[in-house]
């Protein structure tokens, strides 16, 4: 888990990521607790207590464990995992020290799709979301499979953010009366050093060409202009978020953008047309069998 801490780190710092706020500040509370960044603070000025993050908090690395194929058929039903921090490249096609990579999920599917004992497939779904970079690809992927074999996302217990575009894109989304889909938004955490460094003694000088190259670097203030391109990017991708969710759910982009990346339990999902019905992970489970 030690090698994971400073690619993790910048997954989440200075770059867009899809992710529920609250899953957002733990990850980063964590990260700044062990590589010695110091207490972290909202823009509220309240501090981000640290929480332990256990090596593997889904249990898929335990020590001696045989690695697992990529999804288990369960009567006829290939059941892919969509679970914890989603990142781009995990080089896993399990969930993995708490993190599902999209790289893996994509293998999963193609795998599926032409497996001839395979008849439906089933996205496993229990994840506050993740890195935007390779998501959406990850998700048109997955809405040009519809038609080929039946795609169900059975939430066991949410899909927010990064994986409710994933959940978004199957053909039936399942949600559980105590779950939760939506946070359809992206954010962007910038971290200033440089007060610490003032205070430590310590000058950083940048020598760059290119008037933006050193836009963005912790060791330095956030300039208003470079905060408004900031801003520009993350507001392009918010406004892709929205146009792929509205054309996976076939509801208005206008409905999608006015929740306001806000989250919706169960039955409120469903009325919003982000979830196609409320049920029980194992009924949901039985019920696409049944179907097939």
């Amino acid at each position: 888990m030690n090698n994971l801490l400073p690619r993790l780190a910048t997954k989440m710092f200075n770059t867009p990521v899809a992710i529920h706020p609250r899953k957002a500040e733990i990850v980063i509370a964590a990260l700044a607790d062990r590589l010695g960044v110091g207490q972290m603070v909202r823009l509220d000025g309240s501090a981000i207590v640290p929480m332990a993050m256990e090596d593997d908090e889904y249990g898929f690395a335990e020590p001696g464990r045989t690695p697992r194929t990529g999804y288990d058929n369960v009567g006829g039903v290939a059941v892919i995992e969509v679970q914890g921090t989603l990142v781009q490249k995990l080089g896993s096609l399990r969930p993995y020290s708490g993190m599902s990579g999209y790289d893996g999920i994509r293998q999963n599917l193609f795998t599926a799709l032409t497996d001839p004992e395979v008849k439906a497939i089933a996205l496993d779904i229990d994840s506050p979301g993740g890195e935007v970079a390779g998501c959406f690809d990850l998700v048109d992927t997955i809405y040009a499979a519809r038609g080929r074999k039946p795609i169900w996302s059975i939430l066991n217990e949410a899909a927010y953010s990064a994986a409710y575009a994933i959940a978004s894109a199957a053909d039936r989304v399942i949600v559980p009366r105590t779950g939760g889909v939506g946070s359809i938004g992206v954010i962007c955490a910038h971290v200033d050093l440089s007060q610490a460094l003032t205070t430590a003694g310590v000058k950083v000088t940048f020598i760059t060409y290119g008037d933006y190259k050193a836009d963005g670097h912790a060791e330095i203030p956030l300039s208003e202009d470079a905060l408004a391109r900031f801003q520009a990017d993350i507001d392009t991708m918010g406004e892709l978020f929205v146009t792929t969710v509205a054309r996976n759910r076939n509801i208005s982009a206008a409905t999608v953008r006015d929740t306001q990346a806000a989250t919706f339990m169960g039955d409120a999902g469903v009325a919003l047309g982000l979830a196609d019905e409320v049920a029980a992970p194992d009924a949901a489970f039985r019920a696409l069998i049944q179907s097939i």
